[in-house]
């Protein structure tokens, strides 16, 4: 079959089993489609208030600096 859609068997293997958890047949903990969508969207939003954080941090300790002289 996997060669008929132009697929790899592992592939095609792979998509079946998504398909599968995402109608609520998979294994307890694996993660549906829009599951990791989301996962993917939160860890990124994570890393981008990681970044501000650390920017605001270099502003406080510049300022700081300056307000001493």
């Amino acid at each position: 079959m996997a060669r008929e859609i132009g697929v790899s068997a592992e592939g095609l293997r792979n998509w079946v089993k998504q398909d599968t958890i995402d109608r609520g047949q998979g294994a307890p903990g694996e993660l549906t489609t829009a599951e990791r969508e989301e996962l993917r969207r939160l860890r990124r939003l994570a890393a981008e208030q990681a970044e501000t954080t650390e920017v605001l941090r270099k502003a406080a300790v510049f300022f700081a600096k300056e307000s001493d002289r």
